[in-house]
Formats: C-alpha cells, sequence, structure tokens
C-alpha cells in the first residue's frame, strides 16, 4: 500500500470518528449540556470556596493575633496607674484575653485559628480560676486534628487535673502525648512531667524509673541530663 493510500485511509478514518462524535453529540445535545452546566457550577463553587475560606481564615488570623497582643502586653509598673496597651496585672490580662480567644474560638472554631484560640481560651480560663471553663475547652482542644494543639491541649489538661487531684487522668494524659509526640511537646517533655508527677505523690520508684529511661535514651540531650540531675539529687 503506498504512502498516498495510507494517509488517504487516515482521512476517511478520522473524518468517519469526527461524524461518528457528532452524531452522537447531536443526540445526546441536552445530556451534554447538563454535564457542562454541571462541571462549570463545580468549577464555580470550588473557586468560591477557596475564596471563602482564604478571607475567613485571614480574618481568623487577625483575630487571633489580636487576642496574642493582648495576652502579651505588658504590665504596668507597679504603684504606676496602668496606661493604654498595658494592664496592671497578669489577671486583668489573662481575662481581657480570655474573652477575645473565646470570641475567636467561637467564631472560627472549624479553622486552625480557631483550635488555637481554644486552647488559649482553656489556659486563661485556668489562669483566672475558671477550672470548669478550662476543663471544658482544653478538652475541645485536644480533640484537634493538628497534633501541635492537641497536645499542647493535653499537657495543659494533665497540669489542671494533677491541680484538682485526679492525677489518674493527668497520667493519662501523659501517656496519650508519649503515645503521639508532635513538635510541640515531644515524648521526653511528657515523660519529665509523668515522673515529676509521680515523685510529687510519693511513687519515688516509677519517678527513678523514667528518669533512669530518659538518661540512657537522651544520654546527649535536654531531656537525659535533667534526667540525670534528677536521679542524682534528693528524692
Amino acid at each position: 500500500m503506498d504512502t498516498q493510500t495510507r494517509h488517504a485511509l487516515k482521512g476517511d478514518k478520522f473524518a468517519q470518528a469526527t461524524k461518528t462524535s457528532m452524531t452522537w453529540v447531536s443526540g445526546h445535545r441536552s445530556g451534554v449540556l447538563r454535564y457542562a452546566v454541571a462541571a462549570a457550577v463545580v468549577v464555580i463553587l470550588g473557586v468560591g470556596l477557596i475564596i471563602f475560606w482564604n478571607v475567613r481564615s485571614a480574618s481568623a488570623a487577625t483575630a487571633l493575633g489580636a487576642a496574642l497582643d493582648t495576652y502579651t502586653s505588658p504590665l504596668a509598673e507597679p504603684g504606676a496607674p496602668a496606661q493604654k496597651g498595658t494592664y496592671a496585672t497578669s489577671l486583668a490580662r489573662a481575662k481581657a484575653a480570655n474573652q477575645q480567644f473565646t470570641a475567636v474560638a467561637g467564631q472560627y472554631g472549624w479553622l486552625p485559628e480557631g483550635a488555637k484560640a481554644r486552647y488559649f481560651a482553656g489556659v486563661t480560663d485556668q489562669e483566672t480560676g475558671q477550672t470548669a471553663a478550662a476543663e471544658n475547652e482544653l478538652k475541645k482542644a485536644a480533640d484537634a486534628w493538628d497534633g501541635n494543639i492537641s497536645n499542647l491541649a493535653k499537657l495543659a489538661l494533665a497540669s489542671l487535673y494533677h491541680q484538682t487531684n485526679r492525677d489518674a487522668q493527668a497520667v493519662d494524659m501523659y501517656n496519650a502525648i508519649i503515645a503521639k509526640p508532635s513538635d510541640t511537646v515531644s515524648a521526653n517533655v511528657a515523660q519529665l512531667d509523668l515522673a515529676d508527677l509521680y515523685s510529687a505523690t510519693g511513687k519515688h520508684d516509677q519517678a527513678r524509673a523514667l528518669w533512669a529511661k530518659l538518661k540512657d535514651s537522651d544520654k546527649e540531650g535536654a531531656a537525659g541530663s535533667i534526667a540525670a540531675q534528677k536521679l542524682a539529687g534528693p528524692q
């Protein structure tokens, strides 16, 4: 078969395929249109959701930043009246920041900034003596998908449980962190805190066992050094 004939056959096949395709489209015009419209709607909705997410994320970040600014505001000099942007006491500052954190958590709870705000709401609740509210907020933050926020909340919960004589629950929180550490709270930090809890509650053998384990596993690190000092010190 010569080259000209092959090209002619290919052209015929292409023309036939095109004709067949056009015939199918003509026979299914309404279905094609519905599909095209549906696809366009999906694209528009997707773009709209991305824009909405970005706008809300920016607003949440701004609100969280303002709350953090309040939480880290300077305290007035002793004996001097509080100036604008300062607070007379750390308690007054924590109360003001708590209101902002709670508002951000309520409005943006489904965003990462909302989870962070919930953690800080729990911390400031604890600082202001609102134990029940602190536990409620910290439990919600502990369930966050972000392991960094979750572990910070679990660490704060462990402290709160120990403070309220619920040491068994505090131990559970420390062990949960040890099982799934994060960048914000390492397994070593949780083990050190757990060992301190054991020591404070008279469980010296368990405390020393943890310190010995850390001393051996983190010989060059800060946790290993702290553990060695604990072992060498008075019990």
